[in-house]
């Protein structure tokens, strides 16, 4: 992975250089010098993941990540601050930042974030293959029995790994999973009220217990990330199943310094998609 860093402090250029390089996270490609940030530039480089500063002299990070946007930029970015403005941070989650690196840098937050970006590329990687490669094809024949019953077991799992085992949304994440899996489909490619209503009489209800059981999830994930930042589940499920943004902000709710996050329905059943298919 290519990484770009937007960063006017030389020292903190330096850390980071050492921590990504010498964790195998990537390959540095180009930093700022003295927080002089060309937008230009920096697409020529082409990098996959951009660590910004939020506070730079001259063009701010917010700034930045939203001229590289305009400019086309498919790059994740990483905003790295010490500021706990809630504006600033709802700012730079709207210009596109994906993820914080809080300031002084720590170790083990560099790689658990980094780690969390490469692993969401990986999992849209796999999502848009699914998706190009049974886009144009008819649905197919229901999976055997026997296959079933392995998807089921490993849905029941991750459903018990997030605390929503016994939600009553469960059942339909299940019958929703199966339905998707069967017909080599993915709920961005048809919609989940579409889904709820070709397995419901009562569509809005069944996507009412849903998302009332995600959101359970998103509440079980978040306090894993609270107690243990490298838990091994909430590393596992966070940014696969949920918007990280959404992570933080309910991480920051359990905290008492916020709202809660939100789910997006789509992206839920679509990480279970692959997740059910990696097991």
């Amino acid at each position: 992975m290519r990484i770009y860093i937007a960063e006017d402090d030389p020292s903190v250029i330096g850390v980071l250089e050492d921590i990504l390089e010498s964790n195998a996270l990537g390959r540095v490609c180009g930093a700022s010098e003295e927080g002089a940030t060309d937008p230009e530039r920096i697409m020529a480089l082409d990098p996959d993941l951009v660590l910004v500063d939020l506070l730079m002299p001259g063009r701010d990070g917010i700034q930045l990540v939203r001229e590289l946007k305009e400019l086309g930029s498919r790059a994740k970015f990483v905003m790295i601050s010490q500021v706990s403005a809630k504006e600033l941070i709802a700012k730079a989650y709207q210009a596109g930042v994906e993820f914080f690196i809080q300031k002084p840098i720590n170790l083990i937050e560099v790689r658990q974030v980094v780690g969390n970006v490469i692993r969401q590329m990986e999992n849209e990687r796999a999502l848009h293959t699914i998706q190009s490669v049974f886009q144009s094809r008819e649905p197919q024949p229901a999976a055997p029995a026997g296959r079933q019953e392995v998807w089921r077991r490993r849905i029941q799992y991750i459903l018990s790994q997030l605390g929503m085992a016994g939600e009553k949304g469960a059942g339909d994440i299940m019958e929703l999973c199966l339905f998707l899996l069967e017909r080599k489909q993915t709920a961005s490619q048809i919609g989940v009220g579409t889904l709820c209503s070709q397995l419901s009489d009562s569509p809005k209800t069944m996507e009412q217990r849903v998302r009332r059981a995600v959101e359970r999830g998103l509440g079980h994930i978040a306090s894993l990330g609270v107690e243990d930042y490298g838990n091994e589940f909430f590393t596992q499920y966070a940014a696969v199943l949920f918007p990280f943004p959404e992570v933080r902000a309910e991480m920051a709710h359990l905290r008492g310094k916020g709202g809660r996050g939100k789910v997006n329905l789509k992206k839920f059943l679509d990480g279970m998609l692959i997740l059910t298919e990696e097991y």
